[in-house]
C-alpha cells in the first residue's frame, strides 16, 4: 500500500488546503508500505552501527539516514559522506564545519561519529527521532514531486523553527538561510530578489540585503521575527504569490486566483494580489 499526498490546487490556495489536511496526509503516508519497512528496519538495526563505515556499508540505513537530515541526493557520495561524519563537529576545520549547507552540520552532530562523545546510535530515543524526521522528509517530497513550491513551503516553516530566536551576533544565523538552498530560495523569492544572480553576490552582502528586506517586511531584521506564527505564514504567502506569477499555475491547480488577480487587475494587480493575501488569513 502506497499514499500520495493530494495537492489538488497550487499557489495560496492550495497552501491553505494542504495546511489543513496534513496531519491527515501525513498520518496516512506514513502507513505506506515502504516507508514502513524503512523505518522498521532502521530502528531495528541502527544500534549495532558504531561507526561511519558501519553505516557506509548499510545502503538501507545510509537511506533513512540522509533522507532524515533532506541529503538524499548525496547517497552515492559515500567516500564524502563518510567525512562529514567521521570529522564530526568539533574541530572548526572539520568538513562539515566548513561546508554551508546546514544539514551536514546537523547529519554529523546528531550521529557524533567524529565527537569525543562517540557514535549517538544507540543512545535512547535516537532511532525514533531520526525515523520521525525520515518520515516527515519524505512526505515533503512527495508532495514536492506535485508541486514543488509546496515542498519548499513546507520545509520553510519547519525548519524557521529552529532558527528564530537564534539569531547570533552580526545577524549570524542569516548565513543559515544563505548556505541551505531550500531555505534561501524561499526568502530571495518572498523578498523579490532575483534568485539566479542573487547568489553570486558575496555573502556578506546577501546577508545585508536580506537583513534589510526583512526589516522592511517585518519591522525587524532579527530572525526572531519568526517566532510569530503570522510573520511565517505573511512570507510563505508571500513567496507562493510570487512564485506563481514568475511560473503560472500548476497542472494540478487549474486557473491561479493570484495570477488571475494580476492578470485581469492591469495596474491594479498589485493591490488585488494584496486583497487576496488578506482574504486567505
Amino acid at each position: 500500500m502506497s499514499y500520495t499526498p493530494q495537492v489538488p490546487l497550487s499557489g495560496i490556495a492550495g497552501w491553505r488546503l494542504l495546511q489543513r489536511t496534513q496531519a491527515s496526509q501525513q498520518a496516512a503516508f506514513d502507513q505506506s508500505a515502504q516507508i514502513k519497512a524503512d523505518t522498521a528496519y532502521f530502528e531495528k538495526n541502527i544500534g549495532s552501527v558504531e561507526t561511519a563505515a558501519d553505516l557506509m556499508a548499510d545502503r538501507r540505513l545510509l537511506k533513512v539516514a540522509l533522507g532524515a537530515f533532506g541529503l538524499d541526493e548525496w547517497i552515492d557520495r559515500k567516500a564524502f559522506i563518510r567525512k562529514v561524519l567521521e570529522e564530526g563537529m568539533t574541530d572548526p576545520k572539520a568538513l562539515a564545519s566548513r561546508l554551508s549547507e546546514p544539514n551536514f552540520k546537523k547529519l554529523s552532530a546528531a550521529f557524533g561519529f567524529g565527537d569525543a562523545k562517540g557514535a549517538q546510535t544507540a543512545a535512547e530515543g535516537f532511532a525514533a527521532e531520526i525515523t520521525g524526521a525520515y518520515r516527515t522528509r519524505a512526505f515533503e517530497a512527495a508532495v514536492g514531486d506535485t508541486d514543488e513550491n509546496m515542498r519548499l513551503a513546507l520545509n520553510f516553516k519547519r525548519e524557521i523553527a529552529g532558527l528564530a530566536g537564534a539569531e547570533g551576533e552580526n545577524g549570524g544565523s542569516w548565513y543559515s538561510i544563505i548556505g541551505s538552498k531550500t531555505l534561501g530560495q524561499v526568502v530571495q523569492q518572498a523578498f523579490g530578489l532575483p534568485t539566479k544572480s542573487f547568489g553570486t553576490l558575496d555573502v556578506d552582502r546577501q546577508r545585508d540585503i536580506l537583513m534589510k528586506k526583512c526589516d522592511a517586511m517585518f519591522g525587524s531584521s532579527d530572525l526572531s521575527v519568526f517566532q510569530d506564527p503570522a510573520n511565517v505564514s505573511k512570507l510563505i504567502d508571500r513567496f507562493l504569490a510570487r512564485s506563481q506569477l514568475e511560473t503560472g499555475p500548476t497542472s494540478t491547480a487549474g486557473a491561479s486566483p493570484a495570477l488571475s488577480l494580476l492578470q485581469s487587475g492591469g495596474s491594479s494587480g498589485s493591490q488585488g494580489i494584496l486583497n487576496l493575501l488578506m482574504s486567505l488569513r
